[in-house]
């Protein structure tokens, strides 16, 4: 469900406002758990994926809010790479109080179009690689060694990934 405000015509040609999202029996996409917990699902299974996934820059579009309770869930999934952002579209959901960004910008509400257009800029100009593994701190010193005998930050960050 990604109903944020909910509006009621009448006659002669007459639209109300009934109420936001709080009022709504229902709840908006970004604040349902499952809506959330999918999107986390298939960033994950892009990432898994294989090579080329690893450049694709993963973004879960909504219009409204997320929950206090995923603050820290967004932030992380944003820091680890896993995700680039959850991104609410809709500047006003509401009049009361709501997340607006978390510290780390792993949600934001986007405030216009320029907004979007420069984080979409960011994107897409930024060569990011996805990495994750789980390995020892032996066998990623090893690999971390190796890497650095390169001449180049670019050339030892392209070592990195190809032995990770």
């Amino acid at each position: 469900m990604s109903i944020v405000s909910n509006y009621k015509f009448s006659q002669p040609n007459k639209v109300e406002f009934i109420g936001d999202y709080k009022q709504h029996k229902g709840n908006p996409a970004l604040l349902r758990s499952d809506s959330v917990l999918k999107a986390i699902g298939k960033a994950i299974n892009i990432r898994v994926s294989g090579m080329p996934s690893t450049k694709i820059p993963v973004i879960v579009l909504g219009n409204s809010p997320i929950t206090d309770s995923y603050i820290k869930k967004v932030d992380f999934l944003k820091t680890s790479g896993v995700i680039q952002g959850f991104w609410s579209l809709n500047p006003n959901p509401t009049k009361s109080d709501y997340v607006k960004n978390t510290s780390k910008l792993g949600f934001q509400t986007m405030l216009d179009r320029e907004q979007l257009l420069n984080n979409c800029k960011e994107l897409v100009t930024n060569d990011m690689n996805y990495f994750s593994s789980m390995i020892s701190k032996l066998k990623l010193g090893g690999i971390i060694r190796i890497a650095s005998q390169e001449t180049t930050d670019i050339a030892r960050a392209e070592k990195f990934l190809t032995l990770i």
